[in-house]
């Protein structure tokens, strides 16, 4: 106990760490706060190791290298690019779907200076957000009108605030689901001011349920939150589309940008022009706005379908790739770390679409199965760029399905195995579902 006291002692300051060359010039790279933080967590885990025993030995207590591996995390952004080997295609918490070079290009132009995000540049006069995306729009779903908030629940929530607060809505039961984030569907229409009436039952809705044949006689709107975005579909993958709920009597239909359509986050309303025109004019669609950023990336991945290039969005990339191709990417990657030393298989592995995107369809495929547990899941998550992969009876799988760069993919595992090496024991069991963040079958945990 003495001697844990006495090592307590030694503990440097937060000055005295901060005085050291070497740190001192670490300021120079990533700033002082960033440095600050990092020497008061390097001193806060030097007592964790110290009151633990582990931290009895000789050597120094806070040494330089702690410091500036942790400084460097620090000052690195929040958000990163990641590698996804879940096979999870719309993977929620990996951000759905990548962009298009086209849809990425777009973005970086309109947000590097000044755009017409609302001004009509023929008349001089004010217009309207959706105003750039919205003929796309209705060309492609075959819609009246269309607009473009945020994302899909806003959408959702727009609609039934303008077209329907003080009076009723009418839900299927097999509707009222909850959603990412622990929202539920429920708790989001209530708040548009509707009641809701609840029909049907979990896995059976008919139509004489609520009556949706005679809406129209009602003169009542009959909305439809599709979520799916979906245009094309490679061959195998069916979805009910908007075109379709359109041509099948909807009044309005919802959409998300991300949801097989392959864009950004997004939500879109279509259908029938006085209920969009409502809906854009409603004091909740300037909370739900969306910005010049989404717009433009939005444009650029509806061009893409209008050009018949649909097929090279990265979604659709993932979702259409074959066995073969999938066998072989995964034969490159095994030869890879098998070469590096890396103990590895070609196991069969079965993807999701995600994103509550047609929940029952499988995707067949291959990944690679790494002969190492929870200690490597970890350290590929801390690396450069991260990866995210799946543990299945105590190894680490990852599913090429999302992962065309397979060589990134080699060299950010062997980094991380030899961490996993370095550190066998100093991290516990983390991770122990699917890299901790959505299950394999696409859904949020």
């Amino acid at each position: 106990m003495e001697d844990q006291r006495g090592r307590l002692r030694e503990l440097p300051s937060v000055d005295e760490v901060l005085s050291r060359p070497a740190v001192r010039a670490l300021e120079i790279r990533v700033g002082r706060a960033a440095v600050k933080a990092a020497v008061r967590q390097a001193i806060a885990a030097a007592r964790e190791r110290i009151l633990s025993g582990a931290g009895n030995g000789p050597g120094e207590l806070v040494p330089d290298q702690d410091v500036l591996t942790r400084a460097e995390r620090e000052a690195a952004p929040r958000l990163r690019r990641v590698i996804n080997a879940t096979g999870v295609v719309l993977h929620t918490n990996l951000g759905r779907a990548p962009l298009h070079p086209d849809a990425i290009a777009r973005v970086a132009e309109v947000a590097s200076g000044y755009s017409n995000l609302e001004i009509d540049l023929d008349t001089g006069r004010r217009g309207h957000r959706s105003a750039a995306v919205e003929p796309l729009l209705c060309e492609l779903f075959g819609a009246e009108a269309a607009h473009a908030v945020n994302n899909c629940a806003g959408a959702t929530l727009l609609a039934l605030a303008a077209l329907g607060s003080g009076g009723a809505a009418v839900v299927s039961r097999g509707e009222l689901v909850e959603i990412g984030g622990g929202f539920r569907v429920p708790e989001i229409l209530a708040q548009s001011g509707c009641r809701l009436v609840e029909v049907g039952t979990t896995n059976r809705t008919r139509l004489s349920d609520y009556a949706a044949a005679l809406a129209r006689q009602r003169g009542v709107p009959l909305l439809h939150d599709l979520g799916s975005g979906a245009l094309e579909l490679p061959e195998g993958l069916s979805e009910t589309t908007a075109s379709r709920s359109l041509a099948d009597g909807a009044d309005l239909v919802l959409v998300s940008g991300d949801k097989l359509l392959g864009g950004p986050q997004a939500g879109i309303l279509l259908g029938r022009r006085d209920l969009v025109d409502a809906c854009r004019k409603h004091p909740l669609a300037r909370a739900l706005r969306a910005d010049r950023m989404l717009i433009a990336a939005l444009e650029a991945t509806l061009k893409l379908y209008r050009a018949g290039r649909a097929a090279e969005l990265p979604v659709n990339e993932a979702l259409g790739v074959s066995a073969d191709q999938l066998s072989q990417r995964a034969t490159r990657l095994a030869l890879d770390l098998t070469e590096r030393g890396i103990a590895c298989a070609v196991v069969e592995s079965e993807g999701r679409v995600g994103g509550g995107s047609m929940p029952l369809a499988r995707l067949p495929g291959f990944g690679v199965a790494v002969e190492r547990g929870a200690d490597l899941l970890e350290e590929l998550r801390r690396g450069e760029p991260p990866v995210i992969g799946l543990l299945r009876d105590d190894r680490v799988v990852l599913d090429v399905r999302c992962t065309a760069d397979v060589g990134d993919l080699a060299a950010a595992v062997a980094r991380a195995c030899a961490r996993a090496s370095e550190q066998p024991l100093a991290r516990g069991t983390l991770g122990l579902h699917s890299g901790g963040v959505e299950a394999p079958d696409g859904t949020e945990v």
